[in-house]
């Protein structure tokens, strides 16, 4: 007699085949969605044991309303991820042909409307409030913050940027090179000299490290990403305290005064697009919607280095 796989041995089967080509990251928006249904199955509808019985109402509709009813609530986003995930494990299951999975168990009108946030710049005076107290502490995480606003990376991404990410492209251009990230693409950030003295600050102050002798990482420690994005955001909320910024900031608002001050300074929006990793100009639109953000021609130092040409590579050199 063929053994009969249980729910959560099904879902974490075809999990496992996502993982061939996901990263893990994505993973876990997978693993959340199955682990949040079945335990509402386990609780309302114990007896359900086969994905044949499995129906939008009283299953689907009466998990939607628990997704709804959390305490703390679940974010939009949270929500919309899971249905986006369980619905594509359903439908990949559904295609195999091994089991029968009734159809549209979730529906387009399911998924919650995600709201609109404007992007949070730092005004100016906070900018160089913080960036000044940020170089005064010259601490590691201090110049990490400052790397940051300089280069507008991604904090994944630069939670896994090499100590060899500054490479010299020739004459006096320089570069950082980006690892694949977020939208699985690398690419190049033009730098000036300021930002070179960051990065070469964060390679001595690594250095003693004892982790930095297991990891090429700039930023070697804490050893698990989650760690290193918490001690981030206690260092910036602790710069932003001693310069008195009239906000509380977080990590992620340094991309978006990046972002703006080179949108300030004239740098081209397909230029910005290519500098922020974006796959479409849609992505960079979204980052200025704020009536704060104007078109003024303000001089900054690194909009006024070979934007247009580092921007656009279309190819790296080899490295290694």
């Amino acid at each position: 007699m063929a053994r009969r796989d249980s729910l959560e041995q099904i879902f974490e089967t075809q999990i496992d085949l996502l993982a061939t080509t996901l990263q893990p990251n994505s993973l876990r928006g997978y693993r959340g969605a199955v682990k949040s249904f079945l335990r509402y199955l386990q609780a309302t509808h114990p007896r359900l044991g086969s994905l044949a019985g499995l129906r939008r109402d009283p299953h689907i509709l009466g998990w939607l309303r628990h997704l709804c009813e959390q305490d703390p609530p679940l974010s939009k986003g949270t929500r919309l991820l899971y249905l986006l995930c369980f619905r594509r494990l359903l439908n990949d299951l559904a295609d195999d042909g091994e089991y029968i999975i009734q159809e549209e168990l979730i529906r387009r009108e399911d998924f919650p409307r995600l709201d609109q946030y404007l992007p949070k710049p730092l005004s100016p005076d906070d900018d160089q409030r913080l960036q000044n107290q940020l170089r005064t502490n010259d601490d590691l995480f201090s110049n990490a913050l400052l790397l940051l606003r300089g280069t507008g990376m991604r904090i994944g991404e630069f939670l896994d940027l090499p100590t060899d990410s500054l490479r010299h492209l020739g004459d006096r251009d320089w570069a950082l090179h980006v690892p694949l990230g977020k939208l699985h693409t690398d690419r190049w950030v033009p730098v000036d000299d300021d930002v070179r003295r960051i990065h070469a600050r964060l390679v001595a102050l690594r250095q003693h490290s004892v982790a930095a002798a297991h990891s090429n990482l700039l930023l070697p420690l804490p050893a698990s990403p989650g760690a290193r994005y918490i001690a981030l955001l206690r260092a910036i909320r602790t710069a932003a305290r001693k310069a008195v910024c009239s906000v509380r900031v977080k990590p992620y608002q340094l991309r978006h005064t990046y972002a703006t001050s080179m949108l300030r300074a004239g740098v081209s929006l397909p230029a910005l697009m290519h500098l922020l990793g974006h796959k479409t100009l849609d992505m960079t639109l979204r980052m200025f919607r704020s009536p704060k953000t104007t078109y003024s021609s303000n001089t900054i130092s690194l909009a006024r280095t070979w934007l247009a040409s580092t921007a656009c590579l279309k190819f790296l050199p080899l490295t290694r």
